[in-house]
């Protein structure tokens, strides 16, 4: 793991140890290693820092957990070593080399300088080039030892420092305490102004040229010359006051060829996954800013966090080695900055397309004639309700409308555009058509000059079918089938649940299944009944038994991908969490039926057959592995769930545990039983690890690592159940790039099967579909048509009257139980799209417990998850708003609605969908009186 930073760090650790002073990052050592090598190295910096700095850094190079580099870096900028921080983060050393020759001078007169001065007075003026820690030292040193060991002390300090500032710092303190010979002997040794090329013995200086070289590899989906490949290396003729850079933008032919295709114009660039789209990407952003300079103004679109995190990166790393007054940032939804700001003050915006659409509905950015430029990453999905429509559609009715405002070169990138459904080529064609509507562009830039080039750096898999017969006659089934039908009986006697849903199925452990307890539970929650403590009874019983039934579902759908095994420690993992929540009288007497059958369970768990499908997994696995030592495999499942549970199945199988599994997985909404979701920085990890040859050989994915996500080559993708639709099947097969690479589906459904067959067919209609459009003189036509169309519905939509909301009063009451939870009249909106309730009285209705997870976002800090007093039911946050603690967030979701005249009830899954009006909020209406500090409340 990190392997190109512990081999930068082996390189540079001779430079670093020059400025690096362990004991000033003691929390970083101290987390990250045993108490015993803390000890060597602090006890090392007595006797030399620079030893003790070597020293900490070659251990550095054996670390292994997640996010140690990172940790590193903030605990350099923490401890304000903020030129060194900046230095490491770029692997950039220019602006410290440039320290460099001070540092030589001041070595030189060292002796007569430290005869000259007294610290204590210089330093008042160089506090900001020195740490608070560093000046109270010279201080001690001076009342313990007197003036020039205190004098040595700084001038040792001043060589290891990493701020720009301390040369000019030294000498302006020099001249307001009067140390005038110290200053004349500064300046009349240099003073800075000569540069310092020979030593004392008029021999050169020994140097070493920092060379930054990019390396791109054909098999890293969109490398930018391989940006993840930076490396930092010696040469024999030292260390110069410069950098030598080599990191010039090269593209091959088959680049060229779409890069001069997006010249000036609308364009979809389509080509394969792993051709290197994102330096293209970069290629057209240099020519526009060349065209453009001043002007330009451009934003690279993705549709994922993790996906951001990635081409930032790689933007933000080439434009920093080619020409750092290119100024790149990025932004996330996870950042409380101003996006308007960002984008005035920056050449390139990279930033998921959610914040730019939020921006433009809030008028914090006022048009999309700000910009010059929009690149779409995976512009496919420029369909429906996807943000990139939604920004899109704002670019066409400005484009359509009368306005006068310039709009910006609209860029798209994908390895396909077979969206849609669609039999025939002309269907195909159809649908691209409609897609070039949505990003205005009449140009499909695909390769055709230069195919034979793009052949030898692509790949395309071999794809192979296993059929897997399904698990024959099984008991452990059949006994959760049963505790199925028992729950289902038990939920018809407390109410008639088969006339809460039109959907009619009992086939369990299906999809169809999963949808008929959502819609029973949907049902559930609106019941209304003339007694309503009976009312909330039954519908709390409804929901125990419906969510009983899901996660025995959920099980069944696990056990028939993975192992029975890992069934049971699912449903163990839930019965668990119901013993920590509310546990009334219904969940104990669930809770108390999976006990009695459990035992016999565990036994079938344990003992019983195999999974089918596990065999011939464990089979392909070992003979590729056997062939070939070195074969990297993506595995793709359908679930977070059985991507936990087939991790676990692998370290658990003996042929296999040397695969060291690694887990990518979405971020999620919730924290699941298995599978939670992942923050960018444990994706990062597992990325690291399964790019290093001595760590993790087998990637299971679920479809967040399908689209976008760079994945290091791989020579096996194993398709495990997990079919799509063509575009998916293109992403998805486009990970195994290495020459020979193989794609194989296993399934034991032959529908399954069927579909990624007639996939493949799709694919080639697609790409008829494409090469037809490529000739057509009617293309421009056609796209100006359906854009009318498209313009004309919209219209009419908009000029239709809003169904006005209801005033009145309505109860919010928990969607669990019926508890009630506060008014609407207590409900007020922020920022348009955040619920609080200004009820203090509410806080006697609800628990919290702390969040896992608190962070802050749009001004406001969640600290704590509100849970129904009475059934534990999520209610939604407790946070903080500017300087107002304690505020309730509400999930509309979470709770049923009802109108106190008419007692109807409704349930809404968003906000926005609910009938009722709500206020927005008015800091006025917070006071000491209103909302007291909680403490005074019980």
């Amino acid at each position: 793991m990190y392997e190109l930073e512990k081999e930068n760090l082996r390189r540079l650790s001779d430079y670093i140890a020059k400025f690096l002073r362990p004991s000033l990052i003691k929390t970083f050592i101290t987390t990250h290693f045993d108490k015993e090598m803390v000890e060597r190295v602090l006890s090392e910096e007595e006797t030399s820092v620079t030893a003790a700095a070597q020293m900490l850094l070659e251990r550095m190079c054996f670390l292994e957990e997640e996010g140690w580099f990172q940790a590193f870096l903030d605990t350099l900028f923490a401890s304000e070593y903020t030129g060194l921080y900046k230095a490491i983060k770029d692997w950039d050393f220019h602006e410290l080399e440039e320290l460099n020759d001070h540092r030589k001078l001041l070595e030189r007169i060292e002796a007569s300088i430290t005869k000259l001065i007294k610290p204590s007075e210089l330093l008042t003026y160089m506090n900001d080039c020195l740490k608070p820690r560093e000046c109270e030292e010279i201080k001690a040193e001076e009342i313990q030892k007197g003036y020039i060991a205190a004098s040595q002390k700084l001038v040792d300090t001043l060589l290891r420092s990493d701020k720009p500032n301390w040369f000019k710092a030294l000498k302006m303190a020099l001249d307001a305490c009067s140390c005038y010979q110290a200053l004349e002997l500064l300046e009349s040794n240099g003073g800075g102004t000569t540069t310092i090329g020979c030593g004392s013995d008029g021999e050169a200086d020994s140097m070493m040229t920092v060379s930054f070289e990019y390396r791109e590899e054909a098999e890293s989906e969109d490398m930018l010359m391989s940006a993840n490949s930076m490396t930092v290396t010696e040469t024999p003729s030292g260390f110069k006051g410069e950098c030598v850079r080599s990191g010039e933008l090269k593209l091959r032919e088959y680049q060229k060829e779409l890069t001069d295709a997006a010249e000036g114009q609308n364009t979809i660039i389509c080509a394969p996954t792993g051709c290197g789209k994102t330096i293209v990407a970069v290629a057209i952003c240099e020519h526009h800013l060349k065209k453009f300079p001043g002007r330009a103004k451009i934003v690279f679109l993705a549709t994922k966090v993790d996906v951001y995190e990635q081409q930032y990166n790689l933007f933000k790393k080439h434009f920093s080695s080619t020409d750092p007054n290119i100024k790149v940032t990025g932004m996330c939804g996870d950042m409380d900055l101003s996006v308007q700001l960002l984008i005035e003050s920056h050449d390139i915006v990279v930033m998921t397309a959610q914040i730019l659409v939020n921006a433009l509905h809030s008028g914090e950015v006022p048009s999309l004639d700000l910009l010059s430029l929009i690149l779409l990453d995976e512009c496919h999905n420029t369909t429906g309700k996807h943000p990139y429509n939604n920004i899109m559609t704002r670019y066409l009715d400005t484009k359509l409308g009368s306005s006068t405002q310039s709009l910006p070169q609209i860029v798209g990138l994908t390895a396909s555009v077979g969206i849609g459904s669609f039999k025939d080529r002309t269907e195909a064609e159809n649908n691209i058509l409609q897609l070039c509507a949505n990003l205005d562009t009449r140009v499909i830039a695909t390769v055709t000059k230069h195919l034979d080039e793009l052949r030898t750096y692509v790949h395309t898999p071999d794809k192979e079918f296993f059929e897997v017969p399904q698990r024959t006659c099984d008991p452990f089934i059949r006994i959760i089938m049963n505790i199925m039908s028992n729950i289902e009986h038990l939920a018809q006697k407390a109410f008639d649940i088969e006339s809460l849903s039109n959907i009619k199925t009992h086939e369990y452990g299906s999809q169809k299944y999963e949808q008929w307890i959502v819609s029973v539970q949907k049902s559930c929650r609106v019941i209304s009944m003339k007694n309503s403590e009976e009312e909330r009874r039954i519908c709390r019983d409804l929901y125990n038994y419906t969510e009983h039934l899901r996660k025995y579902n959920d099980a069944l759908i696990i056990n028939e991908d993975a192992r029975t095994k890992d069934c049971l420690d699912f449903l163990d993992g839930f019965f668990e969490q119901v013993r920590n929540a509310g546990f009334d009288e219904t969940e104990r007497k669930l809770t108390a039926l999976y006990d009695s059958q459990r035992p016999q369970l565990l036994v079938l768990a344990t003992e019983g057959q195999q999974n089918p499908k596990l065999e011939e997994l464990k089979l392909i696995l070992n003979e590729e592995y056997h062939n070939n030592d070195q074969t990297r495999t993506v595995l793709f499942v359908r679930t977070r769930a059985l991507a936990d549970a087939m991790k676990k199945w692998i370290e658990d199988t003996d042929s296999l545990k040397f695969l060291m599994p690694g887990v990518l997985i979405g971020k999620g909404r919730k924290s699941n039983l298995t599978g939670s979701g992942m923050t960018p920085t444990n994706k990062k990890g597992v990325l690291d690890s399964f790019k290093s040859s001595d760590q993790s050989k087998i990637l299971i994915a679920t479809s967040v690592a399908d689209e976008g996500i760079d994945i290091p080559q791989c020579n096996l993708v194993l398709m495990y159940e997990y079919v799509g639709n063509v575009v998916k099947m293109v992403q998805v097969r486009g990970r195994g790039r290495a020459q020979g690479s193989r794609c194989f589906l296993i399934s034991s459904c032959k529908d399954r099967i069927m579909k990624e067959k007639i996939n493949v067919i799709k694919e080639k209609l697609v790409e008829e579909a494409i090469v037809n459009l490529q000739s057509r003189p009617d293309i421009s036509y056609k796209v100006d048509m359906l854009q009318r169309e498209d313009k004309a519905q919209r219209d009419h939509v908009s000029a239709s009257p809003e169904k006005p909301k209801k005033q009145g009063s309505y109860r919010l009451l928990c969607g669990k139980c019926k508890k009630f939870a506060c008014l609407s009249d207590n409900l007020r909106v922020v920022q348009e799209s955040h619920h609080i309730a200004l009820d203090r009285s509410m806080f006697e209705r609800f628990t919290t417990v702390p969040h896992k997870k608190p962070r802050s976002f749009c001004g406001f800090s969640k600290n704590k998850k509100m849970l129904c007093g009475d059934c534990k039911h999520d209610w939604g946050l407790i946070a903080s708003y500017l300087t107002i603690q304690d505020l309730p967030l509400l999930k509309i979701e979470s709770f049923v609605v009802q109108d106190c005249v008419t007692e109807k009830q409704d349930y809404f899954r968003k906000w926005r969908d609910v009938t009722f009006a709500i206020r927005e909020f008015d800091m006025k209406e917070i006071t000491p009186e209103t909302w007291p500090p909680r403490d005074t409340t019980f």
